[in-house]
């Protein structure tokens, strides 16, 4: 009982984390260009983050914090799948360093983004010039290779393991595993676009589906774990 109750509320915090992503998404979208604004120099994205006040900061601030629903989740799915239990051991780890990466890359937007936004609307050409290398230094280091690369590249081996574990589980439909395999493998080409522009497309359809995925392996959870277990092949 208490294993069912575990793997109903990381279903429930796959699909909380999905409507939420969706809605801090489109927020920034249409408050702050979101993320086409990403590409934007200090000069240009400080201001308008000082500009949108207390609300753009703690929309920031729920942002950084939502991947961390992704950890219950995956502890969730690690229960859900008991024929693999080394694999998802593996995808736990992963699923963790992933979501700690992404924290760490979205909240330099409301904390050390937003005391150069600060600075920025005091500071003269001279101060500006060097609070704009910081920027793009940061964006560089903690947005482009901690947040968004290794992040992405940790949760893509998340759904990679978790696909492969399905397709051990008589109570889990083969084309789900098959779609979470080819979801993860799509999820990290597109992690690599801060390496070359010409999987950009790739990136911009995950962004869409991460959601989509997110909810359908939540309501997977939750309708499988009511039902009974069957008979599954020897832990991997």
């Amino acid at each position: 009982m208490q294993e069912q109750k575990m793997i109903v509320f990381g279903g429930a915090s796959f699909i909380v984390a999905a409507l939420a992503f969706v809605a801090v998404f489109g927020y920034l979208a249409a408050n702050f260009n979101y993320p086409d604004i990403l590409d934007g120099s200090a000069a240009e994205v400080l201001p308008r983050l000082r500009g949108g006040g207390a609300v753009m900061r703690a929309v920031w601030a729920v942002y950084a914090f939502l991947p961390l629903l992704l950890v219950p989740g995956a502890v969730g799915a690690y229960v859900a799948f008991p024929a693999s239990r080394a694999r998802m051991c593996l995808a736990l780890v992963f699923a963790s360093s992933g979501v700690l990466a992404m924290c760490l890359g979205l909240m330099r937007w409301p904390s050390l983004h937003w005391a150069l936004a600060d600075a920025y609307s005091h500071a003269g050409a001279d101060a500006k010039a060097s609070l704009d290398a910081v920027f793009s230094g940061m964006n560089l280091y903690l947005g482009n290779y901690i947040g968004e690369f290794l992040g992405e590249t940790m949760l893509a081996a998340f759904f990679l393991l978790s696909g492969l574990s399905m397709l051990d589980e008589a109570r889990f439909p083969k084309w789900l595993g098959w779609a979470g395999v080819s979801f993860s493998l799509l999820f990290v080409i597109g992690s690599f676009r801060n390496v070359t522009s010409a999987v950009q497309v790739v990136a911009d359809i995950n962004n869409a589906l991460l959601p989509l995925w997110l909810i359908v392996m939540g309501v997977a959870l939750i309708w499988r774990s009511k039902t009974p277990e069957s008979h599954s092949p020897s832990p991997a």
